[in-house]
């Protein structure tokens, strides 16, 4: 009779503790939570439960409240909760560069300035400390997901997983000797250890990056390519860039870039291009046919006088559209709030038409945009039940964001990045009330100043 009753009273409290909150690893709660979802819905006093990678629920602050009780709690009152941003292209060691050589075209400021300046200083240790640097930039203003394309990924890879960032890493491939390869065949060689070191990593995803068709020919191109589909991973290219790379095209036989990456069998599944300025509707249409990802970086191409992405067209056309910074070298900063204002502004009076790239666009293209254009869209870009919890809490407090209307205006028209408060990948609080917790921000910034000396130094030499 004890025994029954024993057993009766532990069912009850078994079927209490079921029907009470669930505990999970941290609630942000009692925000304006932007969710970036299909019905892009946004929730005025909502909450988001996280528990462990992932998150589990995305509602009012009463409805969580009732389903889940955090072991940790961010109180986002007054504050927009929102998708990590995804910056689609950098190469960020460069953030060493920043501001060493303005005011060029690509080519002068390629051939003169940064491909010496690489040739005298790029080592394991200097991407180390540039990939520090960066880091420690896009945590503080935001960015939770980026793609990359430098030399010694490997390095890159180490120090954005200790930083806690997720990356989409692509170790380059370039026709003439670099740093950390002679020959393009020596390239491929580093790509194929790198993606097997990385291949199931939960935060790293290792991709293969040949240059561009300027700095590679066709048949390093295409086993670049090939690699890539040999492990399944990400392809990372330059396209269409400049005008000149038309012509390089066409010197090659074909009358675009497009055109030409396609006769070579590159085009596909799995490739991300970055910038793809000059192109055609024709090129467009490839590019959505083949499921090519685009990236698109309006301050570098502006900086640079590259020209003007159209950016209408890729989406009318129903490319997957992701928004980039490029390096800091060529931007001068990561900063993605930058990017999708100047994004939104660019089209704008490159069309005449005030309606050309909405506010909502734009946050679009910073998040589930470049999600989908990495292939990642069903893991990241939006809060939503299942996807991995990227999550950023972002401030609303200053003079310039007050009074606040419409918080997806504001978060395009006046947000900067160091309005960001929190910082979240995977679950984990990489930044929390401006403090960077997984890196020691004064000896990054002691390292970086280290290395500009010698940078300095580089560069007057050769000049």
């Amino acid at each position: 009779m004890l025994a029954t009753f024993a057993a009766l009273t532990g069912a009850i409290a078994v079927v209490s503790a079921q029907t009470g909150p669930r505990q999970v690893s941290l609630v942000i709660a009692n925000g304006i939570v932007v969710t970036m979802n299909g019905n892009s819905r946004v929730i005025t006093g909502g909450s988001v439960a996280i528990d462990g990678t992932d998150i589990v629920g995305v509602d009012t602050a009463d409805a969580i409240r009732q389903q889940f009780r955090g072991r940790d709690t961010i109180d986002a009152a007054g504050q927009v909760v929102m998708p990590g941003l995804v910056n689609t292209h950098t190469h960020a060691p460069m953030v060493l560069y920043r501001g060493l050589a303005d005011d060029l075209a690509l080519m002068d400021w390629l051939n003169n300035y940064i491909f010496p300046a690489e040739a005298k200083t790029v080592s394991p240790e200097f991407v180390r400390a540039g990939t520090k640097l960066a880091a420690l930039e896009m945590i503080e203003s935001g960015t939770t997901t980026y793609a990359d394309m430098y030399y010694f990924e490997e390095e890159i890879a180490k120090e954005t997983k200790a930083a806690g960032l997720r990356g989409v890493l692509g170790e380059t491939i370039i026709q003439f000797p670099v740093a950390d390869a002679k020959t393009p065949a020596d390239a491929l060689a580093r790509a194929e250890a790198f993606i097997k070191a990385y291949k199931d990593d939960p935060l790293i995803t290792p991709a293969v990056a040949p240059h561009a068709i300027y700095t590679n020919d066709g048949p390093t191109l295409q086993a670049a390519r090939e690699l890539s589909k040999r492990y399944n991973v990400p392809t990372l290219i330059h396209m269409a860039e400049t005008q000149a790379e038309t012509k390089t095209a066409q010197e090659r036989g074909s009358p675009s870039v497009v055109t030409y990456l396609d006769s070579l069998g590159f085009l596909g599944p799995g490739v991300l291009a970055a910038h793809g300025v000059w192109v055609s509707e024709a090129d467009m249409a490839i590019l959505k046919a083949r499921g090519v990802g685009v990236s698109h970086n309006p301050e570098s191409n502006m900086k640079l006088a590259s020209g003007i992405a159209p950016v209408r067209g890729y989406l009318a056309a129903g490319v997957a559209l992701g928004l980039g910074t490029d390096g800091a070298a060529s931007n001068n900063d990561l900063d993605m709030f930058e990017a999708m204002r100047m994004a939104a502004l660019l089209q704008k009076v490159a069309s005449n038409d005030p309606t050309a790239v909405s506010a909502k666009t734009a946050l679009q293209l910073a998040t589930i945009g470049g999600a989908r254009a990495l292939g990642m869209d069903r893991q990241i870009g939006s809060l939503e039940r299942g996807k991995h919890a990227d999550v950023i809490v972002v401030g609303m407090s200053a003079a310039r964001q007050t009074p606040m209307y419409d918080p997806i205006s504001h978060l395009v028209y006046v947000t900067r990045g160091d309005d960001v408060r929190t910082t979240i990948v995977n679950g984990k609080v990489l930044m929390r009330n401006r403090k960077v917790l997984t890196l020691d921000e004064a000896a990054v910034l002691k390292e970086a100043k280290a290395w500009a000396d010698k940078v300095r130094a580089a560069v007057t030499t050769n000049h």
